[in-house]
């Protein structure tokens, strides 16, 4: 059974950072490109970072415009996880984040997401 499990979220003010982790079971990451998604209240899920398979190498990324600067994503093959480094965080980036592959995988794939809150 395929699993993703996301954590690392959490309560923060503007011009903080958190490490959100997205592990993986019956899946191995470094055949997939994988993406975090967030979803704020009222608004459709979005694509915020993705990076490309990698079996030896780190793989490339991209970026919403409006993280590029201040998130990176990044993966460890031998732990099978993706991060995800938010810096300079501001109260728009409030949202679910979750991991998914990318593009996405079945809907049931979907893990339950990481609460992230940033408060001016």
């Amino acid at each position: 059974q395929v699993q993703l499990v996301e954590s690392g979220g959490g309560l923060v003010q503007a011009g903080g950072s958190l490490r959100l982790s997205c592990a993986a079971s019956g899946i191995v990451f470094r055949f997939n490109a994988v993406g975090w998604y967030r979803q704020a209240p009222g608004k459709q899920r979005e694509l915020v970072a993705s990076i490309t398979q990698s079996i030896t190498r780190a793989g490339n990324t991209n970026y919403a415009d409006s993280v590029k600067g201040r998130f990176t994503i990044s993966r460890d093959n031998a732990k099978n996880t993706v991060y995800l480094q938010m810096n300079s965080l501001k109260p728009e980036d409030t949202a679910v984040y979750y991991c998914n592959l990318a593009p996405p995988g079945p809907s049931g794939l979907w893990g339950q997401g990481t609460q992230v809150t940033v408060s001016s």
